[in-house]
C-alpha cells in the first residue's frame, strides 16, 4: 500500500511542477515574479534555484506577452506552463488566449500542437476585491480548443497539473487560492491517477446532488454533513474538469438522487451552472423530482472584503437550497 504525505494543496502544486520539470526537459515555468520569489503565493518556490532562470522564467509585466511567447514555443517543441498572479489579470490574454492559442490545433488540421498550460489563481475569500476574486471559468469553457480544468484538494492539485502539463490541448488551469494553505493527504507513488478529464463522487448520498468543483467542493462537503444531521442524504460530486464536463459521472448522480443543486462562485447568469442545468433538463427531465437549482455568487461586480462573505454561495445558502429541492 502506497504511504501518503499531507501538504497543502499549494505545495502539493509545487511537487507536482517539479515533478513534471524533471520528467521533461522542454518543460518550461513562465510568470510574473514566479522566479526568485516563486510566485505571489509562492506556489513555485525553489524550482528556479533547483531548475535554472533558462526554464523557471521571470517574465515582464505583461500577460499577453507571456501567452504570446509560450504559444511560439509551443511551436517549437517546448511546454510551457505560464502562471498569472491574480485572476483578474489574465484578460490582457485574453486575446492571445482565445484567437490563437485555442485555435492554431484546429486550424492546421492538427499539425500544430499547443501544449500549454495556463495557471489561474481563482475565485474569493482572500480579503480582496475585484480582479484578485474572479472567477472567470465561464469565457474559456465557452471556447472551443481549450480544456478547462479545476483541483479542490492537494491530491487532485499534485496530479491534476502533471496531466495537464503531459497534455498535447491547451490547458486552462484554475487553482482555488482560498484553498492553498489546507493540508491533505497525497499519494505521490499512485500508479493508476484518476483520469483529469472526470469527476468524482466525493460523497454518496441519496436525496440530493450538489454539483460544484474548486473552492466550493469543501463548501459543499460542509453542507452535507450538517444536513445529515438533520436526517438528510447529499451527494457531492466534484466536477474537476468545466470543459469538457464529464456529463456521464453527473447523469449517473443525479438518476439516484433525482434532485440536482449546482454550486459555485462564478456569476449566475451564463454560467456553468445554466449549462448544467440545460443538460440535465434534457437527459432526465422526465425522471428528476425538482428543477435543477443554482446557488452561485450574484450577478455584480466582486464586493468589498466586507461582504465578501455574504456574496459567495455559503452553507446556508446551499441548504436552503437543499430545502427547496426538497420541498417539491
Amino acid at each position: 500500500m502506497n504511504q501518503a504525505t499531507t501538504m497543502t494543496l499549494g505545495k502539493a502544486l509545487n511537487a507536482g511542477l517539479r515533478r513534471a520539470l524533471e520528467a521533461d526537459p522542454k518543460v518550461l515555468l513562465a510568470g510574473e515574479d514566479i522566479g526568485k520569489l516563486g510566485g505571489v503565493f509562492r506556489i513555485t518556490e525553489g524550482l528556479q534555484k533547483d531548475f535554472g532562470e533558462d526554464r523557471v522564467i521571470d517574465s515582464p509585466l505583461a500577460e499577453s506577452g507571456i501567452v504570446g511567447t509560450a504559444i511560439g514555443l509551443a511551436m517549437r517543441g517546448y511546454r510551457t506552463v505560464v502562471e498569472i498572479q491574480f485572476d483578474g489579470f489574465v484578460y490582457p490574454a485574453y486575446d492571445q488566449i482565445v484567437t490563437q492559442l485555442a485555435k492554431f490545433h484546429f486550424r492546421s488540421s492538427g499539425r500544430i500542437q499547443m501544449p500549454i498550460v495556463i495557471r489561474i489563481p481563482y475565485g474569493g475569500g482572500i480579503g480582496a476585491i475585484e480582479h484578485h476574486s474572479e472567477s472567470p471559468e465561464a469565457y474559456f469553457a465557452h471556447t472551443p480548443g481549450l480544456k478547462v480544468v479545476t483541483c479542490s484538494n492537494p491530491n487532485d492539485a499534485y496530479w491534476m497539473i502533471q496531466q495537464a502539463v503531459a497534455s498535447n490541448d491547451p490547458v486552462i488551469f484554475l487553482e482555488p487560492k482560498r484553498r492553498y494553505h489546507e493540508k491533505g493527504e497525497v499519494d505521490e507513488q499512485d500508479k493508476e491517477p484518476w483520469p483529469l478529464h472526470q469527476a468524482k463522487v466525493v460523497r454518496r448520498g441519496t436525496d440530493v446532488t450538489l454539483l460544484a468543483y474548486g473552492p466550493q467542493v469543501k463548501t459543499c462537503l460542509e453542507a452535507a454533513s450538517i444536513a445529515e444531521e438533520e436526517g438528510r442524504s447529499i451527494e457531492v460530486v466534484d466536477l474537476r474538469t468545466l470543459s469538457p464536463i464529464d456529463m456521464v459521472t453527473l447523469v449517473e448522480s443525479v438518476k439516484r438522487t433525482k434532485r440536482a443543486i449546482v454550486v459555485h462562485e462564478a456569476h449566475r447568469n451564463l454560467g456553468l451552472g445554466a449549462e448544467i442545468s440545460a443538460r440535465l433538463g434534457e437527459e432526465l427531465f422526465y425522471l428528476m423530482e425538482a428543477p435543477v437549482l443554482r446557488v452561485t455568487g450574484y450577478d455584480t461586480p466582486y464586493p468589498f472584503s466586507r461582504v465578501e462573505e455574504d456574496w459567495l454561495p455559503g452553507v446556508d445558502r446551499i441548504l436552503d437550497a437543499v430545502d427547496e429541492s426538497m420541498g417539491y
